[in-house]
């Protein structure tokens, strides 16, 4: 059975979910920052997923990041599965922006993780949920 990864579920809160994925927002106020992890146990690399989810990942993918685009005016969206510290597999999506305070280089490391405002967690919640319902999204 499918059981989101504790360390996930401490340092970002499910927002909704498309066909294959749990959509999470991070905790993190420094960047607009979203990950996907696709409901499936014991799945540690895309190349695990049938032919037909790694297509479905990738069409949820794009699909988040145009919207993060849309939404927060991103100049560069980072999408990276890494998985080095959480094994399950779960891809990062962090709209960039030329003036914020890693660019060029990656966010990790770069900044301590500031806390959201309860208001603007809701609201950057909301804006995504708004933008991304229908198309096989759902809110939960």
């Amino acid at each position: 059975m499918f059981e989101l990864h504790p360390r996930l579920a401490q340092d970002s809160v499910v927002i909704g979910e498309f066909e294959l994925s749990l959509l999470l927002l991070s905790r993190d106020a420094n960047y607009p920052w979203c990950i996907l992890v696709p409901k499936r146990e014991d799945v540690y690399e895309i190349h695990h997923l049938s032919e037909e989810e790694q297509l479905q990942l990738i069409r949820e993918s794009c699909r988040l990041s145009e919207v993060m685009t849309s939404v927060f005016d991103a100049d560069k969206m980072n999408v990276a599965a890494l998985g080095n510290v959480v094994r399950q597999l779960h891809v990062h999506h962090i709209a960039r922006f030329t003036d914020d305070p890693a660019w060029p280089q990656p966010i990790w490391g770069k900044l301590p993780a500031k806390d959201y405002t309860e208001a603007d967690f809701a609201e950057r919640i909301k804006r995504l949920q708004n933008a991304l319902v229908g198309e096989g999204f759902s809110i939960r």
